[in-house]
């Protein structure tokens, strides 16, 4: 069988980080920067995953 890739991707948020209003802030930036929380949040990860791999 072959493999799927994931075109998709959901988050959650733990309670315990509710208090640091990560949607709101990304809505905002986003809205600032003329960009989607999606475009924000992948560029996050992106950025995320480079220096992680670079570090071994």
């Amino acid at each position: 069988m072959a493999k799927q890739l994931v075109r998709t991707l959901s988050v959650f948020i733990p309670q315990k980080k509710v208090h640091l209003n990560l949607i709101q802030r990304l809505t905002d930036l986003g809205k600032k920067r003329d960009r989607s929380v999606n475009y924000l949040v992948i560029q996050g990860i992106a950025e995320f995953l480079e220096r992680e791999e670079k570090k071994g």
